[in-house]
């Protein structure tokens, strides 16, 4: 695992960031290898994706281009829009590696790093939205609108390229998530399928909710204006967000309230864990 504490977003030093960037290319390259010879049937998939890549951003950024190829853009005019963000902003790299470090971390199905790699959707998408977001900030609009359109496509997310994402970011299972321009989503928030992080109206400014850090957000939830999720707070499934939610609390209904309050100073727990209370949480309906 990454030398850090996704949960405090206390990140390891540059040196040790690439010490464990080194030893999970090592760890990609040998699971794809093995791979390799337990489905002969898929060579192409490990050799063009990890085997015959040069680094592990190489790999990550050749993969989310093969999902979004088609016959308007090519592969290696994506690979090579990643590059170019990759080399302007190295920030991208690192965050693509807290990112993995999120899945491993608190993804129980994944048993390998080549999961993410080569089939999470999730994990897809926010690497394309890292891309998209580049290319917005830096004037390329229609380039990252079409990117936003094919991601939306193929991983079933839709992330406006303006919304601002933090590193170390799970997004388990990805289907239905839709994010809005002016939504931010800090460091090592984890959500679920089905959630809108939508606004109240289409006046100018800030209309789309806040996400602090080490915030986790049941399935189908939908959390509406710009409010905030405080560091650490908690939202149940299906729950209907209004009003900010404080740090380290988790609310539940429709619309949502608090039913239970914590600290920092609570012992620690898995994200799968704690997301499965949130998906059992009882809820508060009113009318």
């Amino acid at each position: 695992m990454l030398p850090s504490t996704l949960g405090q977003h206390s990140y390891a030093p540059d040196d040790q960031a690439a010490a464990f960037a080194d030893q999970l290319w090592v760890r990609a390259r040998g699971e794809a290898e093995d791979a390799f010879g337990r489905a002969p049937m898929l060579a192409p998939l490990f050799l063009d994706s990890i085997l015959s890549q040069a680094s592990l951003e190489s790999a990550v950024f050749h993969r989310v281009a093969a999902r979004l190829k088609n016959d308007v853009i090519s592969l290696w005019l994506i690979v090579q829009a990643f590059h170019r963000a990759q080399s302007a902003e190295p920030a991208i790299g690192a965050a693509l590696k807290a990112d993995i470090n999120a899945v491993l971390e608190h993804d129980p199905a994944c048993a390998r790093v080549v999961e993410p790699f080569l089939y999470f959707k999730g994990f897809h998408a926010i690497q394309a939205h890292r891309l998209t977001h580049w290319l917005w900030q830096h004037g390329e609009r229609d380039f990252a609108f079409y990117l936003q359109s094919r991601s939306s496509e193929v991983f079933q997310t839709d992330i406006h390229p303006a919304a601002r994402l933090g590193r170390g970011i799970f997004l388990d299972h990805a289907t239905g998530l839709v994010v809005g321009a002016t939504a931010v989503i800090e460091d090592g928030v984890s959500l679920l399928q089905n959630i809108t992080l939508g606004s109240t109206g289409n006046g100018p400014g800030e209309r789309h909710p806040k996400l602090r850090r080490g915030a986790m957000i049941g399935a189908g939830a939908k959390i509406i204006g710009n409010i905030e999720v405080g560091e650490h707070a908690r939202v149940a499934a299906s729950s209907v967000v209004l009003e900010s939610v404080p740090p380290w609390s988790t609310v539940a209904g429709v619309p949502a309230r608090v039913v239970r309050t914590g600290s920092p100073h609570e012992p620690a727990r898995s994200v799968s864990d704690i997301l499965s209370d949130l998906s059992n949480d009882s809820f508060v309906w009113t009318i």
